[in-house]
């Protein structure tokens, strides 16, 4: 029986991590087991970042201070959820497909029932009667899909479209059709967001030496760790740009190696590459490595790189988009459900944001069309133990 090599991790990763479970007050064994690590490693990872830090003892609050921020943490989130409730009441009961104990009811797992009264000014008695009223066979089921439908698209961040819910459904024993679906999902007033249209960003401007397409758009591989794709992208903050460098397995989609940095010298995608290598341990057969013309590519420190971890480099033809589209397609994808719905205020927070999107939730949680509607940790767990199935008693 084979045995998972062992990982290794780039400060930069090491970093991340503890800034995920310092920025999102999350315990440390949940955000280690959402990012796949130990609870040891990111535990002393984190005791290492306080020392380093000073201990954290410097603006220290009182414990009336923290009562009082804890108070006032409460008052804001009750006034935040108010504003939501009334700028999406606003827009359903506009609509007419919705009275007020109905939009309470469809928006009862987003929001408290007594502060939704209370905006609306509807009685919470009132309201519990309404719900008491028998509902027929078809209403009874179309409530618990709806429930089912919102919770799938609260949990996917808000990014499911009817595809993705029609398959989470189907998963959870719901096999409904895509057009009840669409109609159960427009009752709730949600949709997934759009695609912006592609902008081409690289810079293939140079006299460095180009390798053969080699994959020739062969996006599909029999095993993790047989072809892997390569890009670079763009993240607007506050305080500037910020760029991230991925590396895929064909076979599963997923993010292998990643690297954030302020500037697109070839040490961007070389800490990406190094990524990649301390988790994954191709065979000595190779691997086909395949990119864009960059020059971060070509670079001969790159390239030298390649050949060390004895990995064939395969480039797509100048100008053309398409011969990367796997990578194309996962930038489109984070900057559809990510970066193009968030005002970065600076690059610290922008770089906690995509490492997380990436780890906790791409890698480990979203649904891929490609992978029948498992996410790439499932798609490569099945395969393992496909190979290693158990033995019968």
């Amino acid at each position: 029986m084979s045995q998972k090599p062992r990982r290794t991790f780039t400060a930069e990763q090491k970093a991340q991590a503890v800034a995920i479970v310092q920025q999102s007050g999350k315990p440390i064994s949940q955000v280690a087991q959402e990012m796949g690590l130990t609870e040891s490693a990111l535990r002393q990872w984190v005791k290492q970042a306080t020392i380093d830090q000073g201990g954290g003892k410097q603006g220290a609050l009182t414990t009336q201070e923290r009562a009082e921020l804890t108070a006032l943490r409460k008052d804001l989130k009750r006034v935040e959820m108010e504003r939501d409730f009334l700028k999406k009441a606003g827009s359903l009961l506009c609509t007419g497909k919705f009275r007020p104990y109905e939009l309470i009811d469809a928006q009862k797992a987003h929001f408290p029932i007594s502060l939704m009264c209370q905006v609306l000014k509807q009685s919470r008695s009132g309201y519990y009667a309404w719900c008491n009223r028998p509902l027929s066979p078809r209403g009874k089921e179309n409530e618990t899909l709806s429930q089912m439908i919102q919770q799938i698209h609260q949990e996917s961040r808000q990014t499911y479209g009817s595809p993705r819910i029609q398959a989470a459904l189907a998963a959870q024993g719901f096999p409904i059709s895509r057009q009840r679906v669409i109609r159960l999902m427009a009752n709730l007033g949600i949709n997934a967001h759009l695609r912006r249209k592609f902008k081409v960003t690289t810079d293939s401007n140079h006299r460095l030496p180009i390798a053969e397409n080699t994959l020739d758009r062969c996006f599909k591989t029999d095993a993790p760790d047989q072809a892997w794709v390569a890009d670079i992208t763009y993240v607007w903050t506050s305080e500037g740009w910020l760029y991230l460098a991925v590396i895929l397995d064909l076979f599963s989609r997923r993010v292998v190696g990643w690297s954030i940095a302020e500037h697109l010298r070839t040490e961007l995608v070389l800490t990406a590459l190094s990524a990649a290598l301390g988790h994954r341990k191709p065979s000595s057969a190779g691997l086909l490595f395949h990119s864009d013309r960059g020059s971060q590519y070509a670079s001969n420190d790159y390239q030298q790189a390649l050949r060390q971890a004895n990995i064939a480099c395969s480039m797509s033809r100048r100008g053309n988009c398409w011969d990367n589209a796997v990578a194309e397609r996962f930038f489109g994808t984070i900057k559809t459900e990510l970066i193009h719905l968030t005002v970065f205020p600076s690059r610290a927070i922008a770089r906690t944001a995509i490492v997380e999107w990436i780890e906790v939730f791409y890698n480990r949680k979203r649904l891929h069309s490609t992978l029948d509607f498992l996410s790439p940790a499932q798609f490569e767990d099945q395969y393992y133990r496909s190979l290693n199935p158990p033995i019968s008693a």
